[in-house]
């Protein structure tokens, strides 16, 4: 999306990360990083920032960062839209089992020893130290450290986006007969969902958690659209 920001001229935007990727993806408008210190801190940036608008693109999972943008925003009086990409869904060939936490999908797994692979964020792999009987291989951008207390588990630092044809060459190569994932929705993760149903192997799907109410969009496009409405009031007013 910054991209997209950076090509229009009349928009001083900023982006602001988690702080969590050791090394981030360029950005085309200036960074900021880490966190604000909840809805408060985030309400008294936006003031003391002078923002017009927050767009919340987060993670769909990051239903507490959601929550805060909404807070924020209403303290502030300042206008905001969240960019949701929708969900993912069944098609013909899927074999999902949808469950509610990431300790549900642990339990989704069985007693019988499995080899999984965990395509989760780093923060939710401990759970699945309770369950060592499973081999699991585990994806992510940074090293997983402290490794899970399991006896087999491997470990691939790698960055995505990843092609269909190479997320079936991992499951096959190392043999994963159930992948555990988030339904991130978009493109950009797709592939492994579509892999798994190449190969015909289950999917333990967390389905995403309730986010606040706010004005949502699909697309970075819409959120631009946004953005214009958005300054074409305020030059209007004499905002």
């Amino acid at each position: 999306m910054s991209q997209a920001l950076a090509l229009r001229g009349e928009y001083e935007a900023i982006v602001s990360l988690a702080g969590r990727t050791a090394e981030p993806l360029p950005q085309a408008v200036p960074v900021r990083s880490g966190g604000f210190g909840g809805a408060d801190g985030l309400a008294s940036y936006l003031r003391d920032e002078n923002i017009d608008v927050l767009v919340d693109a987060t993670h769909p999972f990051a239903a507490a960062i959601s929550a805060n943008a909404v807070r924020a925003a209403e303290s502030a009086n300042v206008k905001l839209v969240a960019l949701r990409r929708p969900p993912w869904e069944k098609v013909a060939g899927d074999n999902w089992i949808e469950v509610e936490s990431v300790e549900q999908a642990v339990t989704a797994l069985g007693e019988t020893s499995k080899r999984a692979f965990l395509a989760l964020g780093r923060n939710e792999l401990q759970p699945f130290a309770g369950a060592p009987q499973h081999f699991y291989l585990v994806r992510s951008v940074d090293p997983v450290d402290p490794p899970l207390a399991v006896p087999d588990a491997t470990y691939i630092a790698a960055r995505g986006p990843f092609s269909e044809t190479q997320d079936r060459d991992l499951l096959t190569r190392h043999k994963i007969e159930v992948l555990v994932a988030k339904n991130s929705g978009g493109a950009a993760t797709y592939s492994k969902i579509a892999a798994a149903r190449a190969l015909g192997l289950p999917v333990v799907m967390l389905k995403r958690p309730a986010l606040p109410d706010a004005v949502s969009v699909a697309t970075v496009e819409e959120v631009v659209d946004f953005l214009d409405h958005a300054l074409t009031l305020s030059t209007a007013r004499g905002v």
